[in-house]
Formats: C-alpha cells, sequence, structure tokens
C-alpha cells in the first residue's frame, strides 16, 4: 500500500521530469502562430490592391533583406549589452570594486530613462549609420542586464559559497564555477529584456540609415499608406516574439541542470 509521502512523490515526478527537459512539444506554439501570422500577411499582400509604391515597399526581397539587417542590429546590440553589462555587475558584487556601483547604475539608468527618440536625433545630427543606432539601443537596453547580473549574483546562498571556500576554491573558481552558473537564470531574464527592447528600438533609427524593418514602416507613416504599415508593424511584432522564444530556450539550455 503506498503512503501519502510515497504518493505525493509518485506525483511530483512526472513534473520534475517535464521541468527537466530541454524542449517539450508547448515549445512548438510560438512559432507555429508566428509561422501561420506571416504566411497569411503575406498572402494578404500578395492578393491586396496595392499601388505601386506599397507595391515596392512590401516585396519580399524588401521585407526579407529588412529582416535581415533587423536581426542583424538587434544581435550585435545584445552582443554588446552583454560584453559591458555582466562584467560591470560582477564587479559591482566584488568587495574591493564595490565603490563603482552609484557610477555603473546611474549610467545605466541614465541611458534608459533618456529619450530613445532625443539621443537619436542628437547623435544623427554628428554619425549616421550601422554604429551610432547600435550604440545608443546598447546604452537604451543595458539596465535590464546590468541589474539582474547583481541581483542574481547577490541572491546566490551564502552557505553554498562558504561550502566552495571550505573545499578550496578560489574566488575566481566560486565566481565561475558557483555564483555565475547560479545566476545564468536572472541573467538570462534581463538579457531577453533587452532583446525585446532592441527589436521594438531598432525601427527608430531608420533615418539614421541603420536598416531594419523601419525601412517599411516609417515611409509607409509619411506616404499615408496603411497597409504598408500593418505589414510592418506584424513583421516587427513576429520577430520579438520569435526573438524572445528563442531567447527562453537559450535561458532553459545554460541554466544548470538542478535550477532548471
Amino acid at each position: 500500500m503506498t503512503t501519502a509521502t510515497e504518493q505525493v512523490a509518485l506525483d511530483v515526478q512526472p513534473v520534475l521530469a517535464r521541468r527537466d527537459r530541454l524542449f517539450v512539444w508547448t515549445d512548438l506554439l510560438i512559432p507555429l502562430l508566428c509561422v501561420v501570422v506571416v504566411v497569411s500577411e503575406l498572402f494578404y499582400l500578395s492578393q491586396a490592391p496595392l499601388d505601386s509604391i506599397e507595391r515596392d515597399l512590401v516585396s519580399n526581397a524588401r521585407i526579407w533583406e529588412y529582416t535581415q539587417q533587423h536581426i542583424l542590429i538587434t544581435i550585435v546590440i545584445v552582443v554588446l549589452v552583454l560584453a559591458v553589462a555582466v562584467p560591470l555587475g560582477v564587479l559591482i558584487t566584488r568587495r574591493g570594486t564595490a565603490w563603482i556601483a552609484p557610477f555603473v547604475l546611474g549610467f545605466g539608468n541614465v541611458g534608459q530613462a533618456a529619450p530613445i527618440v532625443g539621443l537619436i536625433a542628437i547623435i544623427g545630427s554628428f554619425a549616421v549609420g550601422f554604429w551610432p543606432v547600435v550604440l545608443i539601443i546598447a546604452a537604451f537596453s543595458i539596465l535590464p542586464v546590468l541589474r539582474n547580473t547583481i541581483v542574481g549574483i547577490q541572491q546566490v546562498d551564502v552557505g553554498v559559497k562558504d561550502a566552495a571556500r571550505g573545499m578550496g576554491m578560489s574566488p575566481r573558481g566560486i565566481l565561475f564555477g558557483v555564483e555565475l552558473p547560479l545566476a545564468v537564470p536572472i541573467i538570462a531574464a534581463g538579457a531577453r529584456t533587452s532583446l525585446v527592447l532592441a527589436v521594438a528600438v531598432v525601427p527608430l533609427g531608420t533615418d539614421l540609415n541603420a536598416g531594419g524593418l523601419g525601412r517599411i514602416v516609417f515611409p509607409a507613416i509619411k506616404l499615408d499608406r496603411l497597409e504598408a504599415l500593418v505589414a510592418g508593424a506584424v513583421f516587427i511584432a513576429v520577430l520579438a516574439l520569435l526573438i524572445d522564444w528563442l531567447g527562453g530556450i537559450a535561458q532553459r539550455l545554460l541554466t544548470p541542470r538542478g535550477i532548471r
């Protein structure tokens, strides 16, 4: 006869097994939804009575070209944000360099609080192209990763670090072998937020000739072409959903198995 404790253990096992998997069938829902939306939109555009201007704006070649540009800009922004925010977050949590916290957090807060359109307009007076837009949006997107890196490392249990220290691990070994792996889920959540922010803000760099799907949206606004405007907005939304979905899969993959 099964005891209450054994029954609870039996009930929990399937849940733990599902949680431990890197991929389950429900993970397919978001990409399938995105495929349906994109195919439906493309089919509608192929049948809609568009004039020559709209037809040129939303041609398959242009949509594909601008989508590739949008993805490239977003990836470069997030790589830059991670390369800057994670080391700075680590420094803030070290006893010897904690004094830099007010300056670093102040920079992150100013970057996100500053009006992004105003920054783009100001920088656009001096420079245009890919890198000015990347640097502006990276400064705007750095705070979530920076804050989550600090929180993720600080939430690691002191007892775990003491145990690692008792085993003879060096401070660097504790950082890379204990603190950062345990902080991965929180850092990755911040990176996902930065990804979505970047995808949403990249179109604002269109006037600086950086590329991306903003090249459909803003000309459509200026030329009063509603069909093209809606199409551009739909593709940006789908891209944001897909990138957030990929970020979620990566977060699960990078999280140590014991805390997944």
